[in-house]
């Protein structure tokens, strides 16, 4: 089936440092794909060690940039999504922070993340919690930075995506954000099934998850979690992979979840236009 309409890849990673970048934006353009949303990497992955709140500005930066370059070969645009992985905690842990002052730095670097928000770089922000077993002290350390994505999103007006570990059920989770003022449907869940309840979903673009995702009958976007590694050259799923399921479910006959995914979706949750950004 012909379609000329656009095509978002939801979290993508692209690494100024050590990665491809522009090169894998072409793939992903060369297969149809015409929108992304790019996930700036952990510090420590950019040679960033933060000890401060600017610390994290190194990062964000490369990121901007690497979106600029993305945005050139597209035939929509790029945006970025700025934040902190929630993994930081273990390795400020690690390096003597309690988690209380782990706590505090990753809760000022989401305050420069949404300073990139309000002064117009970035769409969104992302934040989340460990998705691996730690202690109840770095747990709800973890929850509090989350907590306070949410605060900081509501007041920049912004979504936030979320890092988080697996499984369905995270109503919890938004009504966190609800209560601190962010819709449930600008929270994302990050490599999501398809059956998430709670949070949108961001579902990972593997086949057995787009037809859960299709059966459980919510509005979904797709993402491939590129982490434009070297050493892993289609880790998570290479840049290709959403144009593909995208053709797929045109000739499956589900033309409607692909605008849902790819149009609707999108404009309810950042409040961006891939048709009218598609200069192609």
């Amino acid at each position: 089936m012909d379609y000329d309409g656009p095509i978002l890849d939801d979290h993508l990673h692209l690494d100024p440092v050590n990665g491809r970048v522009v090169e894998a934006v072409e793939e992903f353009a060369d297969a149809g794909g015409t929108h992304l949303l790019v996930l700036n990497k952990p510090s420590w992955s950019l040679g960033v060690e933060v000890d401060e709140a600017d610390d994290f500005r190194e990062g964000f930066d490369l990121t901007v940039d690497a979106v600029e370059r993305a945005t050139e070969v597209l035939d929509g645009r790029a945006w970025p999504v700025l934040g902190v992985h929630p993994a930081l905690v273990s390795q400020l842990v690690d390096r003597g922070y309690t988690p209380e002052a782990a706590r505090d730095l990753m809760c000022a670097g989401l305050d420069v993340a949404a300073e990139y928000v309000s002064d117009g770089p970035a769409l969104a922000i992302k934040s989340g919690r460990p998705h691996y077993d730690v202690d109840e002290a770095v747990w709800d350390a973890s929850n509090a930075v989350m907590r306070h994505a949410f605060e900081r999103a509501a007041e920049v007006g912004c979504a936030v995506q979320l890092h988080t570990e697996s499984g369905e059920e995270f109503g919890e989770v938004a009504d966190w954000a609800e209560a601190r003022g962010l819709p449930r449907e600008q929270v994302v869940k990050h490599y999501a099934g398809g059956r998430t309840v709670g949070p949108m979903p961001s579902v990972i673009a593997r086949k057995s998850e787009i037809e859960d995702a299709l059966d459980h009958g919510r509005p979904f976007m797709l993402e491939t979690d590129f982490l434009d590694d070297p050493d892993r050259p289609g880790a998570v799923l290479g840049p290709k992979t959403v144009p593909r399921r995208t053709r797929w479910l045109l000739e499956s006959g589900h033309g409607d979840a692909v605008r849902t995914a790819h149009v609707e979706t999108p404009a309810r949750v950042y409040g961006i236009d891939t048709e009218a950004t598609l200069t192609g």
